[in-house]
This record gives C-alpha cells, structure tokens and sequence, in this order.
C-alpha cells in the first residue's frame, strides 16, 4: 500500500492501517498480541489475524512518530446548557428519547 499511515478519525468504520509493529506474543491460533509504543497506550493491543498485513520489508521504509505535546494546565470551562425540547421517537422494538440542548 502506498499511504500506510492512516490512524485518523475519516469515517467509524474504516479501516485504519498504522504502520509495522513486532508481535509480542501469539495468544491463540488466530490472535496475536503487538507490542506498540507508548504512545498508543489506549489502544487495545491483541489482534485478529485478519487486522494485520504482512509486512514486506523496504529500505526505504522509514516510520517517523512524532510526540504530542498536551498541555495539562490548560482549564476545561463547563458551560451551563438548557434543554430546549424534548421528544421521542418510536420504533418497532423500542422507543429513543430525543433532547435538543443550547
């Protein structure tokens, strides 16, 4: 594949390739545990066999991650929020609540 780094938030579903990673540890027949860098410490790190690509060694191939730099002084304001309306929506098994907030 040409654009093998794509870890970003384009559609739910899509299939998001990150680049080369050693396997730690085989759990199963079909799964495997990788052994990621800290900075992807929240993603869950044991994969199905289908999830990964063989990897087809290149020169070349150059991984670059750059650090992100998150401040922990910046505050996070609530703001206050008022409900607005309120309704709910019925469908064959259940029925949803819908809340319009400003």
């Amino acid at each position: 594949m040409r654009d093998t780094f794509r870890f970003s938030k384009e559609g739910k579903l899509k299939l998001r390739y990150i680049g080369s990673f050693e396997i730690f540890e085989r759990i199963g027949t079909l799964v495997y545990r990788l052994a990621l860098p800290l900075k992807l410490a929240q993603v869950y790190d044991v994969f199905h066999v289908s999830m990964l690509m063989k990897y087809e060694p290149n020169l070349t191939h150059m991984l670059n991650f750059e650090e992100l730099n998150v401040d922990d002084r910046v505050p996070y304001v609530e703001s206050p929020v008022q409900i607005v309306d309120h309704k709910e929506q019925v469908l064959h098994t259940k029925t949803n609540p819908l809340v319009e907030v400003v």
